[in-house]
C-alpha cells in the first residue's frame, strides 16, 4: 500500500518551535521559508532588482573562487545548522569536500566560508539581525547584507558589534596566500540598476 504525501501545513509565524521536519511540509506558494532557534522566517518571492544584484555577485564571487577550490551557489538552496535553524542565503560560498569534488548538500560542505543577503523591504529585519545572529553564531566569518537602494554594503564578522559600511571597495580574501577579491561597488551598483558603465 502506498502511503499519500504529507499534506502542506500552514505557516504559523507566532509559533517559535518549527522544526526543519515541518519546514519541508510548507506549501510551495513562492514565499521563500526560513527557521532561525524554531521562528519562523517567510519572506515573498524576490524582485527583479534583487535577482539581478544577487545573480551580479555570484558571477563576481564564483569566478573568484572556483579556482581556489571554492564553491559559490545562489539562492534557492538551504544551509541546515541545526533542526531549528534552515536558512537560504542569497549568495553563499562553501569548500569543496575533502576529496575535491562538489559538495551535495550543506551537510557534505560542512561549513560557510561566506553568506550574503541581498535587503528587501520584507527581509530587513531577517537580513539584519534574526539571519545575522544565526550565521555569525554558526562560525561564518564573513557575512555581508547588500543594501541596493541606498548602494552600500554592511560587512559583519565574529565579535563585530557594528558592522563596517563599505561604499567605495569590498575585498573578500578567504585564503590568506592568494590576493583578495575587490569589488568596485560604484561599478557594481551601477550594473544592478541598469545604469551606463
Amino acid at each position: 500500500m502506498v502511503m499519500p504525501a504529507p499534506l502542506p501545513i500552514t505557516p504559523d509565524r507566532s509559533r517559535r518551535d518549527w522544526t526543519v521536519e515541518e519546514l519541508a511540509l510548507l506549501p510551495d506558494d513562492g514565499n521563500r521559508y526560513e527557521i532561525v532557534d524554531g521562528e519562523l522566517l517567510v519572506t515573498p518571492a524576490p524582485t527583479w532588482t534583487h535577482q539581478g544584484a544577487a545573480g551580479a555577485l555570484y558571477r563576481l564571487i564564483s569566478a573568484y573562487a572556483e579556482p581556489l577550490g571554492l564553491f559559490c551557489l545562489i539562492a534557492p538552496a538551504d544551509v541546515a545548522f541545526s533542526r531549528r535553524t534552515v536558512v537560504e542565503p542569497d549568495v553563499f560560498v562553501v569548500p569543496r569536500r575533502d576529496d575535491g569534488a562538489l559538495p551535495r548538500d550543506f551537510r557534505e560542505a560542512g561549513r560557510l566560508m561566506l553568506a550574503v543577503e541581498i535587503l528587501s523591504p520584507s527581509s530587513a529585519r531577517a537580513d539584519r539581525f534574526v539571519k545575522r545572529a544565526a550565521y555569525l553564531a554558526n562560525g561564518v566569518p564573513d557575512y555581508w547584507i547588500v543594501d541596493t537602494a541606498n548602494r552600500f554594503v554592511e560587512r559583519w564578522r565574529p565579535g563585530d558589534e557594528t558592522p563596517e559600511v563599505l561604499v567605495d571597495t569590498l575585498a573578500w580574501q578567504p585564503v590568506t596566500d592568494m590576493p583578495p577579491l575587490v569589488i568596485e561597488l560604484s561599478a557594481y551598483f551601477r550594473q544592478v540598476h541598469g545604469e551606463n558603465l
